[in-house]
């Protein structure tokens, strides 16, 4: 998801975004040659998803198509969940059946004699629900999930909730990590194993440290050994060097090896200890696979062998791709064995499937899975059916690992937030920077994962004049250049298909490929065998495309492999292109968990999906996540009496803070640091009793689950909020830990008792109070409370919200949603109950210059330097409520966007495609010198006459009158309405005023009000 996307996005979340902007319109025809769009069509932003090796064939993430789903009450597929206890929770209760979930520490026995007999309890009950309903199953769980999947009408929707023995009747819905294996792939020698890769594959019984990749060492619980990890995903590619070793199946395995197309039982060689694949209810939908698909276990695109090797990839002392060598790779758990779950088809699969996955793996006997499966935008309802799955897993001793998902750029959207889940987000580790230096002397600090030419310059030319603009030229699209224009050149593509442009260009003869992205992306890098450089910032792709425009015929570059590290803010530092917090779904769960290895990842593939290569460089969640499964492999081999939520714990509370963000709604409990975790001193986890409660909620709050961290969203300011965590001594000595405070500023935190002293084994419950304070209303004020020991420590996060006026399931970047509202008909939903009493400035008027401009390129890119953009100046006193900036032009044919910085930082960027009246703004700013800039994009004529209007909103400044008309009291979570009536006519023009509230004393701040005299008439 790209930022052109943003506006329709906020709009379909948030219900009440302010927007006085007028509604975006069609865009004219251009200039004769310019083209009816300029340079980058409409549509351009949602091209390619740079994450997960999903841009490996043109059309990237498109070309699996997810097949439709059904919603909660048409005839279509859905799961139906029965009211009894699968095999990993049944406590017992039922006549003549015995207990089957296992005892904290032992091991699910599915082939015991109570689990025999309560299975065939369970088939006897789903066959009577599934009769009496006349449906017809597809899929039976009866393992981490009771129930069954079917096609049903709606009648049998209904008959199906009406009955006493089903607990839930939900919608089959699609999943997935879209990686469809690629149709034209850059010419290139195919990845093979290197002699010592060879030396691997024949059985040398070798294994190394995950912190000493390629080093041989001997098998142990430091490498995961006796350990099975699950991997749920896309299947496998069992030839990989990765995989190359015979082991004996470990001691209670009941897994099995499914054949199928290409895949026979010798590929279940014991590294790779079984494998399944799971399409009924693909099938049943859409009655074949996608085309390319295999059905069987073996992995066609890539992702699933990539998260395998990821997990535990033995170790190999050199990975060579296409003729370069990338160094030693291993797994984080080498001597873990894995075991395969194909449940994507062309990178998409459905829940139904997914869910017979996990019934599977727990059945097997895995300790572990890896999940690096979300939704595009996250979680949207808690406790779902694969939830509900992953409880149940985690009750009989499973640990999951899931991936965050890969939306960074909208705060929120986290997929897999259950809090039995470790939710993992990405980190960049490596920089793979690439410099590009232009004809001017600029540089440009981009990635790159390819050889570059280096040495002096090259002739540059930009794409679209290098070939047919009908074609997709300015993308460099397959078949638009024109060889006689290119060779030898480096060439400078808009950001589309990467790899179908670097083939465009290696064919005719170009010397090079420069992508920029008109509207900015993620920093990602993949392997091309050819010479590619990734510029990833809208801001790098205005310097650049200006560049181009100001040289036609004489642009000149070099590129050379590394750079000033400007490209993150350091190592590690939080993938741009990671899910960030809050969970948007329940209340006091903390997401993501924690961040791990994500970017540019070179791991073993399928080469059927990326060109012939053994091994590629992927980025994403998908990544991150099986690191963290690894880990945990490594966890429960050292210490097997460690529950899931110890070894979820102990990974968290050790944790340590990227560079560049301390903030735990993007990090997490910080990066992982598994040399501690194997020793982390305390544990703090959940009761089996507080998960399942929680599951058992509509709406679950999760503030009081034993976790280790404290979320408390949108809480109620007025009062302390108080919740208790027990801590779990799990070292081998007595130790005191002495709590303390960090970050939260405002904030009012206490532990009580300070500190406490344990024996090993023992656990003590502390109770922490949080009150607001002077902390802000409706803003994320965040910090930690570490427990410091003599030789352990333990930190876990803390992020508070106080809801003042406004819920929010987001953070505080971008919009402040629910803080604009027109004065005629202004709402506001307070976050607590009592009296309630109000003031306002009054209006000010918003005040408009007119300006002209030289027109600049049609259709172009912004950059503050170009032509074509007026800047202009202005001073924040301090106490500001708000500023709002305005465009307008009396111009149709000419498109405005509008973009605020202060200093160098952008604020607010206001660029919807065809609009002149933009809009910026910011609540409560800080004081300082702030700059606007007006980007003519398409210029209606060589000159452009626009209007810049601002309002800058004192806090405490008195403006024309006006009357407040607000309620007396409020009740918290209800929607209230007030006006603010001018006191006499107003003016032709536009009006801004701040409205501020107060309740028993503690001021909240209100919003910014706009109006006219027409709303009053």
């Amino acid at each position: 998801m790209r930022r052109l996307a943003i506006p329709t996005l906020v709009v379909a979340l948030i219900a009440g975004t302010a927007g006085i902007a007028g509604p975006a319109l069609a865009a004219p025809a251009g200039p004769e040659g310019g083209g009816a769009g300029g340079y980058f069509t409409p549509g351009s932003d949602k091209k390619v998803i740079l994450t997960d090796g999903a841009d490996r064939r043109p059309g990237g993430r498109n070309a699996a198509e997810q097949q439709a789903t059904a919603d909660e009450s048409r005839p279509g597929r859905y799961i139906v969940e029965l009211a009894e206890e699968p095999l990993t929770s049944y406590a017992g209760g039922s006549s003549g059946l015995a207990r089957t979930r296992p005892e904290a520490g032992d091991r699910l026995d599915v082939t015991s004699a109570p689990a025999r007999a309560y299975r065939s309890h369970l088939d006897a009950q789903r066959s009577a629900v599934a009769a009496a309903a006349k449906v017809q199953v597809t899929a039976t769980y009866t393992t981490a999930f009771n129930g069954f999947s079917a096609k049903l009408t709606t009648e049998q929707v209904t008959a199906l909730r009406a009955d006493k023995r089903v607990r839930a009747v939900t919608a089959s819905r699609a999943l997935g990590t879209p990686t469809p294996p690629p149709t034209a792939p850059i010419a290139s020698t195919p990845a093979t194993a290197t002699p010592e890769q060879r030396d691997q594959s024949a059985g040398a019984d070798t294994a190394g440290r995950p912190d000493t990749p390629g080093k041989p060492g001997k098998p142990g619980p430091g490498t995961g050994a006796g350990m099975v990890i699950g991997v749920l995903d896309t299947g496998i590619w069992p030839e990989s060097a990765s995989f190359a070793k015979k082991m004996p199946a470990p001691a209670n395995w009941r897994g099995t090896c499914q054949t199928g197309v290409a895949f026979v039982a010798e590929h279940c060689n014991g590294k790779i200890v079984g494998a399944r694949y799971f399409a009924d209810s693909w099938l049943a939908y859409g009655g074949t696979v996608p085309e390319g698909e295999m059905l069987s276990p073996r992995d066609v695109s890539g992702h699933g062998t990539h998260t395998a090797s990821t997990a535990a990839g033995l170790p190999l002392p050199n990975v060579t791709i296409d003729g370069r060598r990338f160094g030693p790779v291993s797994g984080v758990a080498p001597d873990a064995q894995i075991a395969v779950y194909k449940v994507l088809w062309g990178g998409m699969g459905y829940d139904a499937d997914i869910i017979a996955g996990i019934d599977a793996a727990v059945a097997d006997g895995v300790q572990v899975i890896n999940f690096s499966i979300g939704s595009q935008l996250g979680d949207w309802e808690a406790n779902t059916p694969i939830g509900i799955a992953f409880l149940n897993a985690t009750l009989a001793g499973v640990f999951v690992a899931a991936s965050a998902g890969n939306t960074g750029i909208v705060s929120g959207a986290i997929s897999n937030a259950a809090p039995w889940v470790t939710t993992v987000g990405a980190a960049v580790t490596k920089l793979d920077e690439a410099t590009i230096k232009l004809g001017d002397g600029t540089k440009l600090v981009g990635g790159s994962l390819d050889a570059l030419p280096g040495g002096d310059s090259l002739p540059m030319v930009f794409g679209d004049q290098a070939g047919s603009p009908d074609l997709g030229a300015v993308y460099c699209e397959p078949g638009s250049l024109d060889s006689a224009k290119i060779k030898g050149k480096v060439v400078a593509c808009a950001l589309s298909d990467m790899f179908g442009s670097a083939a465009e260009i290696k064919a005719k003869g170009g010397a090079a490929m420069v992508v920029f992205d008109p509207v900015g992306n993620y920093r990602i890098n993949s392997i091309f065998n050819f010479p590619v450089v990734y510029l990833p910032t809208e801001k790098q792709a205005g310097t650049l495309f200006n560049y181009l425009m100001r040289h036609p015929t004489d642009a000149k570059t070099s590129l050379r492999s590394g750079g000033d590290g400007s490209s993150v803010p350091g190592l590690p530092s939080v993938a741009d292109f990671s899910s960030t917090g809050p969970d948007k779904v329940t209340f006091g769960v903390f997401k993501p968990d924690l961040v791990a290895p994500g970017s540019d990842i070179i791991a073993a593939v399928s080469p059927a999906g990326n060109f012939g290569r053994s091994y590629d460089a992927y980025s994403g969640t998908s990544m991150a996540s099986p690191y963290v499964a690894g880990a945990a492999a490594i966890l429960r081999a050292t210490h097997p009496d460690w529950s899931p939520g110890a070894v979820a714990s102990a990974l968290r509370t050790t944790a340590t803070d990227t560079v560049g963000t301390t903030d735990p709604l993007e990090q997490g409990s910080g990066f992982i640091n598994l040399a501690k975790a194997t020793d982390p001193g305390l544990v703090i986890q959940p009761t089996a009793k507080e998960l399942v409660t929680f599951s058992e909620t509509a709406q679950p709050d999760g503030k009081e689950l034993n976790l280790p961290a404290i979320s408390l969203r949108e809480y109620d300011g007025t009062r302390p909020v108080t919740v208790t965590r027990t801590l779990t001594n799990v070292g081998k000595a007595k130790e005191t830990y002495r709590s303390s405070v960090s970050g939260l500023p405002g904030m009012k935190v206490t532990v009580s008792p300070a500190s406490v002293t344990l024996a090993p084994g023992t656990s003590a419950s502390v109770t922490i109070t949080v009150r607001r304070g002077s902390a802000p209303w409706d803003r994320y004020v965040t910090g930690a409370i570490t427990w410091q020991g003599k030789a352990h420590s333990a930190r876990i996060p803390v992020a508070a919200r106080p809801w003042g006026i406004t819920p929010r399931p987001y953070a505080d970047d971008g919009e402040e949603f629910g803080r604009m509202a027109n004065g005629a008909f202004g709402s506001l939903q307070p976050g607590f109950t009592g009296p309630f009493v109000g003031r306002s400035t009054g209006y000010t008027p918003m005040r408009r210059t007119s300006y002209s401009m030289p027109a600049g390129v049609y259709g172009g890119v912004f950059d503050p330097k170009a032509s074509g953009v007026k800047k202009v100046d202005f001073t924040v006193p301090a106490n500001t409520a708000g500023i709002v900036l305005e465009t307008t032009t009396d111009d149709p044919n000419t498109n405005l966007d509008l973009y605020l910085y202060k200093g160098d930082k952008l604020i607010y960027s206001s660029d919807r495609y065809w609009t002149s009246t933009e809009q910026a703004y910011k609540f409560l700013p800080e004081p300082g010198r702030y700059t606007a800039y007006v980007f003519a994009q398409y210029p209606g004529g060589p000159v452009v006459d626009f209007q810049l209007g601002h309002a800058i909103i004192g806090r405490n400044t008195t403006y024309a009158g006006a009357t407040l008309e607000a309620p007396a009291s409020v009740e918290r979570g209800l929607t209230y309405s007030f006006k603010l009536k001018p006191n006499k006519p107003l003016p032709d023009g536009d009006f801004w005023a701040y409205t501020e509230w107060s309740t028993n004393g503690a001021v909240v701040p209100g919003n910014l009000v706009y109006t006219q005299q027409g709303s009053w008439e």
